[in-house]
């Protein structure tokens, strides 16, 4: 085996240098420290001009809210959880289906791409008086509600991903002998994965939005219900309560899916960016 150049050894031989900033990750610190200087300019906001608790509480009533009423809040978070969670897994085993279904086609994309765009025009806000309707009140229509919201952006990405094979590669693999099957199992989904593992990110924070949509239109449970209550009895820092235990499940979520992406696609990004 032929031995490194002398310059070569000497790099990797070299000490490493340290980071900027006392070997400090600002990177890594950067969220958390965004997320206590935001808490820290409203706090000084609300206390510099006196707002008063039921126009803006101040994050230390907010958070004095989650502790009084961490019982209710709990429950209900469990409940908008747990309805996000279902719609959004149906959106994710229709909307990879339908994906793969319109990418197939051209024609059945044609057909159906107008159909399902007119569809994401609608207002979910708009159905959830029909889905109370069909299902009646409680969990089925914010599962629906979610799956709806969150069943689009599936479906245009890995539509978009089986759509953007380049015409050349097809005609090659085509001319030594693959059939259409092959092509798109061997090529193209593969090709749409990182769009699909992409579009999860998007989805599943639209899940949330439906769910809390129609817990505020038509339901028993759930935070959208706990604030709507809250905000019918002038009980501003728990609305506000509401809202960050939203922000807290929207996060670990989105944190989950960019997790998932990494791993499962981690091949389809720059090597820095993977890691």
């Amino acid at each position: 085996m032929s031995e490194l150049p002398a310059d070569i050894r000497a790099v990797e031989s070299a000490p490493a240098k340290p980071r900027a900033g006392g070997g400090i990750d600002w990177i890594r610190l950067a969220p958390w420290l965004y997320t206590i200087g935001l808490f820290v300019l409203w706090e000084a906001a609300v206390r510099i001009f006196a707002m008063p608790v039921y126009i803006l509480p101040a994050p230390s009533v907010v958070f004095g809210a989650v502790y009084q009423y961490w019982p209710a809040i709990w429950t209900n978070s469990l409940q908008t959880l747990f309805t996000t969670t279902a719609g959004f897994a149906m959106a994710v085993v229709f909307g990879l289906g339908l994906g793969l279904l319109v990418g197939w086609s051209r024609t059945i994309y044609a057909g159906l791409y107008p159909l399902m765009i007119g569809f994401n025009s609608i207002p979910k806000v708009a159905v959830v008086p029909i889905l109370v309707i069909w299902f009646g009140t409680g969990s089925v229509p914010a599962i629906m509600t979610a799956f709806l919201i969150a069943f689009f952006p599936i479906v245009v990405n890995v539509a978009t991903g089986l759509a953007t094979i380049e015409p050349e590669m097809e005609d090659v693999l085509r001319a030594l002998g693959a059939s259409k099957w092959e092509v798109m199992t061997k090529v193209g989904i593969p090709r749409s994965m990182p769009y699909f593992f992409g579009s999860l990110k998007v989805a599943i924070t639209l899940a949330f939005v439906g769910s809390v949509v129609s817990e505020t239109v038509a339901a028993n449970a759930g935070l959208g219900f706990m604030m709507l209550g809250a905000q019918s009895q002038f009980n501003v820092p728990l609305v506000f309560a509401g809202l960050l235990m939203l922000a807290i499940e929207g996060i670990a979520m989105y944190a989950l899916m960019a997790l998932l992406e990494k791993r499962m696609t981690g091949w389809a990004h720059r090597s820095g960016e993977a890691r």
